[in-house]
C-alpha cells in the first residue's frame, strides 16, 4: 500500500487565539513546536495525527463551509473516550452541537472559525474499530 497512515490535517482560521482557546483551552490538544512559515499558526498532536491549524490573511478565500451544522459538511473527527463527558463540556461552553447520543457516540460542532468537528466515541455503534 502506498498510504501508510495520515499525518496531519489542516484548517484554515481567521483569528489564531480564538481557534487556541477551542483547540488549547476547551479541548485541550497539546501544542507542538511550529516552524515559522511567515504565516501565524498552530500545530498540535491529537493522538497518532497532527492538526496544523494556519490563520489565513484578511481577504484571502481558501474555500467554502457549510451554511450550517450538518454531518454532511467536510469535517475532521476526533476519538474521544467519554461521550458525556464531552457532551457536558461543549454544552457548558455553548456551542450548537448535533448529538446522536451515546449509543450510536457522534457529537458535531462548528469552531469558532466554522469548520466542522466531530468527535466519535470509539464504541459507540457508528466508532467501532
Amino acid at each position: 500500500m502506498m498510504i501508510e497512515g495520515a499525518h496531519h490535517f489542516s484548517l484554515a482560521v481567521a483569528d489564531i487565539e480564538k481557534a487556541r482557546a477551542f483547540y488549547s483551552d476547551l479541548l485541550g490538544l497539546p501544542e507542538l513546536e511550529r516552524p515559522d512559515f511567515g504565516l501565524p499558526g498552530i500545530w498540535y498532536q491529537a493522538g497518532p495525527v497532527q492538526l496544523h491549524l494556519i490563520q489565513t490573511p484578511p481577504g484571502v478565500d481558501v474555500g467554502s463551509q457549510a451554511a450550517s451544522l450538518t454531518p454532511l459538511a467536510q469535517h475532521i473527527a476526533f476519538a474521544i473516550g467519554d461521550y458525556a463527558a464531552v457532551h457536558s463540556r461543549l454544552e457548558e461552553a455553548g456551542f450548537e452541537m448535533l448529538a446522536s447520543g451515546a449509543d450510536v457516540g457522534q457529537i458535531f460542532v462548528r469552531d469558532p472559525d466554522g469548520n466542522t468537528i466531530e468527535f466519535i466515541e470509539p464504541g459507540g455503534r457508528l466508532g467501532r474499530r
